[in-house]
């Protein structure tokens, strides 16, 4: 099917700068796909947990990063990204353009279909999120040190579950493992001192575009 027919249900696009993962502070051309099948108690883009139907092609996608300057980073993500099958041919779209493509996924996708080049951003969602049974371990196994895991958490038994969860599937030897507080539930200053006591072989994130913007839409 030409690229042209295929669509994508789309909650925004937008350039701003990468505000988490190792690629902070990059700027970015995000696609942000409508559509999620987890309801993360303190999601921050319950915006985009619906379908919208706002179907845009991949080829005015592409013709729109294309317009804005082609920027070298790309993030795909949601919402849940993977719920569209359409999702797989946009990838390939911005690899065979060159572009890095980082994808934003909330774990609970398999992951098999991915591309190996894609900067797999993964989450693993802690027990205060309410969606933990729903993480499928098993993607673990397409993981590499490019991608990274990422656990956002709210309070102590949350920091605990991710300590253990990273010892029993021993992630920072094969991938990047990154620790974030939820925005405004737990102090950024209490979790980097547990981080720093307990020596966790851990990145330790704030979200940048929110100590910029704060929870403005489209940055």
């Amino acid at each position: 099917m030409p690229e042209r027919d295929l669509i994508l249900d789309i909650a925004e696009i937008f350039v701003s700068l990468q505000g988490e993962s190792t690629y902070v502070g990059l700027p970015t051309f995000f696609v942000r796909l409508a559509g999620c099948n987890l309801q993360c108690q303190w999601c921050d883009t319950v915006y985009a947990q619906q379908p919208q139907k706002n179907f845009i092609s991949l080829s005015e996608i592409l013709d729109r990063w294309q317009r804005g300057g082609k920027l070298k980073v790309v993030q795909i993500t949601g919402g849940e990204p993977l719920l569209q099958e359409n999702v797989y041919p946009l990838m390939k779209a911005f690899l065979d353009k060159g572009a890095t493509v980082l994808l934003e996924t909330n774990g609970s996708m398999p992951l098999e279909r991915v591309p190996r080049e894609v900067v797999k951003i993964m989450d693993i969602k802690p027990p205060s999120s309410e969606m933990n049974a729903y993480m499928r371990f098993e993607n673990l196994a397409y993981l590499d040190r490019k991608d990274q895991v990422k656990f956002v958490i709210a309070d102590r038994e949350d920091y605990k579950w991710a300590k253990n969860v990273m010892t029993k599937f021993y992630l920072p030897v094969y991938t990047q493992v990154l620790f974030s507080p939820v925005w405004q539930r737990l102090e950024p200053r209490e979790l980097a001192e547990w981080i720093i006591k307990d020596k966790l072989p851990v990145r330790f994130q704030l979200q940048l575009h929110k100590i910029l913007w704060g929870e403005k839409r489209g940055v």
